[in-house]
């Protein structure tokens, strides 16, 4: 187990970023960051935009290392700026994509899929600032589908590898 940190989770009951990035995000609540959020198995995160739809199943919480952001970006404001869901501190998980993962806030661990790399997109230029869409590319976190039920808080909590990548998971999903 490793010690880590969730320094932000955001909740996005709408997607902003549609249309062109010259356009601007659309309107919505000025902070959609939240202390704590449920996780549901195969669903997501409760209120997020992507919760329970179909197409997004596979890829319904998006996890990032804040260690990836680019240089000048604080880390508080991050996830405002990416549109990540879980913003950590101390693992590199970029490089876990096929692994099966648990993170434990202090009311037991929820364990995610890790399904596939998130793609920075041409929105990082206009949310973050000039060539971050080039400084994220294979660092923009990761799409996950929750295998548990569960909370996630902000603030101190233990990160664990269950399955490695390219390892075959078990009936549980472990």
């Amino acid at each position: 187990m490793t010690e880590v940190e969730v320094l932000e989770l955001l909740v996005s009951p709408a997607h902003r970023l549609a249309g062109r990035p010259s356009q601007g995000p659309a309107p919505g609540p000025s902070d959609e960051r939240v202390e704590r959020v449920e996780v549901r198995r195969g669903l997501g995160l409760v209120g997020d935009r992507y919760y329970a739809r179909p197409a997004h199943r596979d890829a319904a919480v998006t996890l990032m290392a804040a260690e990836h952001l680019p240089l000048g970006i604080d880390p508080d404001a991050g996830l405002r700026h990416t549109r990540r869901n879980v913003l950590l501190r101390g693992v590199d998980i970029d490089s876990l994509v096929g692994a099966t993962v648990s993170l434990d806030c202090g009311g037991g661990p929820v364990l995610f899929a890790v399904n596939r790399p998130a793609r920075p997109c041409a929105w990082m230029d206009v949310t973050v600032g000039p060539g971050a869409q080039r400084a994220l590319r294979g660092k923009g976190g990761v799409r996950c589908t929750p295998l548990s039920d569960g909370v996630l808080t902000v603030g101190p909590a233990t990160f664990e590898v269950v399955v490695g990548p390219g390892a075959a998971a078990g009936p549980s999903g472990r």
